[in-house]
């Protein structure tokens, strides 16, 4: 798979890699290249991509060991791997850098309620002694007079102002903002689909369409398309059986046809992903929970937010919602949820016709279902007007979609999407 490499990000670590290993007299060359920009972007993947273009062996930190119950083990491990590369370097003859990844989760401050701990000090004091004196760097309780050879460190993160302002400075480290133009993501995009064949008209028209996402949008986009054949596979082995089957299997693992990646099917399942998106963005459950502990610290009453208590695969015509965190009531409204919409899409897709059920709570107990419809539906449009008026007709009962293969006439699919009072 021949992925895109944007030819900024490649000409920016290229040029600070190798002035690295260049002797340029009279030139201070600033060791550590900070790589930063929105969450999502790739920045990581690019750095890998150049890497692997320019034979370059990592090592590598996550900004996750930054931080230790004992205090110096981060800064002494940060000093561990640089001299570990400068060796490498010297034993393979060959360009060798060290990288951390997500350097402001681990060692910055984004407010008030971070603590700032003696390991976040001993960090950023190693990584300015690195980079005032990049030959130079001894391990605790030993010193060797030898010059180490110079370690080029490329660090990456989102927001840099977190970090300790001396640290960042001019000098001590080159900073590059990673934002991929439209060419840039078109390029990359392109990259992700290839073996899918996209055509360039295709991908530009995928990448128009979502303009204002990241590049991992696209990989996540990619990724659900395969869960339709995976869901197939799931029901027609059974839920039992998926493990001893997919695990520790005597045929293999399964196989499966190339999936259906027309455009208009990428489209329908991105809107899908932004739907999601849309949900945790607009929940701010956080923020509710905040409020009532601020209440209770107070031994005030708490505060009279509403929040809604996202449930999947259920009609928003009857939604429970929490009130001040304890009691429960009922909103009305006339539109699906967008998973009951996305599953009636992927049904339809694979081929599958739809039939609406129903049945009150008595006869709930014996299975006694009752269809609301004379035939199966087909179509989109029809199936989301019928599921409506059934919804609004049958308010005190139970309500199912029917997913049905007609060609081997049989359900494939059965999914309570309402309960009577608004029951989960």
């Amino acid at each position: 798979m021949g992925y895109y490499i944007a030819p900024r990000f490649l000409d920016k670590l290229a040029v600070h890699i190798t002035k690295n290993f260049l002797k340029l007299s009279g030139v201070r060359v600033p060791v550590i290249l900070g790589i930063h920009g929105r969450k999502g972007e790739g920045k990581t993947f690019q750095c890998q991509l150049v890497f692997e273009k320019m034979g370059i062996e990592v090592t590598n930190i996550s900004g996750g060991e930054l931080e230790s119950p004992d205090a110096g083990d981060p800064a002494r491990l940060i000093r561990l791997r640089y001299r570990e590369t400068a060796e490498l370097i010297k034993v393979r003859g060959k360009m060798c850098v060290l990288m951390i990844n997500d350097l402001d989760a681990g060692a910055g401050r984004f407010d008030e309620g971070t603590q700032y701990t003696v390991n976040t000090q001993l960090v950023n004091a190693t990584l300015m002694n690195i980079a005032d004196n990049p030959t130079d760097v001894q391990l605790p309780g030993s010193y060797d007079s030898t010059p180490l050879r110079r370690v080029p460190i490329i660090v990456t993160g989102n927001d840099f102002s977190t970090l300790y302002a001396p640290l960042i400075r001019d000098g001590r480290m080159d900073k590059f903002y990673w934002e991929p133009n439209r060419d840039d993501k078109v390029g990359i995009v392109k990259g992700i689909f290839e073996p899918d064949g996209l055509s360039q008209k295709e991908v530009e028209q995928l990448v128009d369409t979502f303009v204002n996402q990241s590049i991992d949008f696209f990989s996540a986009l990619r990724s659900r398309i395969y869960d339709e054949q995976i869901r197939n596979y799931i029901h027609q082995v059974g839920f039992e059986r998926v493990s001893l089957s997919v695990v520790n299997s005597v045929e293999g693992p399964p196989e499966f046809k190339k999936p259906d990646f027309r455009l208009s099917h990428l489209i329908e399942s991105g809107n899908f992903l932004v739907g999601e998106q849309k949900r945790v963005e607009n929940s701010h459950l956080v923020d509710d929970y905040n409020r009532l502990n601020r209440g209770r610290n107070s031994q005030s009453p708490p505060p009279a937010a509403v929040t809604p208590i996202n449930q999947p695969l259920r009609n928003s015509g009857t939604q429970e919602v929490k009130t001040n965190g304890f009691e429960k009531q009922e909103i009305s409204s006339p539109h699906l949820t967008l998973e009951t919409q996305g599953q009636i899409r992927e049904l339809l897709s694979q081929g599958y016709k739809i039939s609406i059920e129903h049945v009150d709570e008595r006869r709930f107990r014996t299975g006694s279902w009752q269809s609301c419809l004379n035939s199966h539906i087909d179509s989109e449009s029809d199936a989301i007007s019928n599921l409506e008026s059934t919804l609004a007709e049958y308010k005190g009962e139970y309500v199912r979609l029917v997913g049905i293969d007609p060609k081997a006439k049989r359900r494939v699919v059965e999914t309570i999407i309402h309960r009577p009072h608004g029951k989960n």
